[in-house]
C-alpha cells in the first residue's frame, strides 16, 4: 500500500514538473505578443497623442497583463519619483521584473537595445526605433511559437514517462 501512494507521489510530482517546463514554452509567446503591443500603444502614444514617456508608460502598464505590465509600471514610476535617465531607468526595471517573465536573454537583448535609443531623439526617429524593436521581438515571438509546437507536448510526456521510468526502478 505504501509503495502505491509512493509510487502515486513520484507520478504526480513528475508529472507536475513535466508541466511546468512546458507552462514556460507557453508563456513566452503570449509575454512576446504583449510586448509587441506595448510598443505599439507606446508609439501611438508618442507619435500622435505627444505624451511624456513617464505618462505613456503608465497608460501602458494599466492596459497590459503582468509580468509585462510590471516592466512599465516600475518604468514609469522610476521616471517620475527618481533623478534618472530614461536609459537607466528602463534596464533597472527590466533588470527587477526580468526573473518573472518566461522571456529569454535574446529578448532582453532586444529590449535593452531599444532602452538605449527611448527618449533620445525626435518623434520620427523614435518611431522607427520603436518599429524595429517590434520586428525584433515579432522575428522571437515565431520562433518562440515553432519551439512550443515543438516541445510543449513532448515536456508533458517527458515528465510523465520520467515518473514510470523512476517506478519501475524503485520497485
Amino acid at each position: 500500500m505504501i509503495k502505491i501512494i509512493g509510487a502515486i507521489f513520484i507520478l504526480l510530482s513528475t508529472s507536475w514538473a513535466g508541466f511546468e517546463l512546458s507552462k514556460v514554452l507557453t508563456e513566452r509567446p503570449k509575454q512576446l505578443r504583449s510586448l509587441k503591443s506595448a510598443l505599439q500603444y507606446l508609439e501611438a502614444e508618442i507619435t500622435y497623442s505627444h505624451t511624456p514617456l513617464h505618462e505613456a508608460a503608465r497608460k501602458i502598464s494599466s492596459q497590459l497583463t503582468s509580468p509585462v505590465s510590471l516592466i512599465f509600471d516600475s518604468f514609469s514610476r522610476k521616471l517620475t519619483k527618481e533623478e534618472i535617465s530614461v536609459r537607466r531607468a528602463w534596464e533597472e526595471s527590466l533588470d527587477v521584473i526580468w526573473k518573472m517573465t518566461a522571456l529569454k536573454k535574446e529578448d532582453y537583448e532586444i529590449l535593452k537595445q531599444f532602452g538605449q535609443t527611448l527618449g533620445r531623439h525626435d518623434i520620427v526617429t523614435e518611431q522607427k526605433h520603436i518599429r524595429l524593436a517590434m520586428l525584433h521581438l515579432e522575428r522571437e515571438e515565431v520562433e518562440a511559437a515553432e519551439k512550443q509546437k515543438k516541445y510543449e507536448r513532448m515536456t508533458k510526456s517527458l515528465g510523465f514517462l520520467t515518473g514510470l521510468l523512476l517506478i519501475i526502478l524503485l520497485l
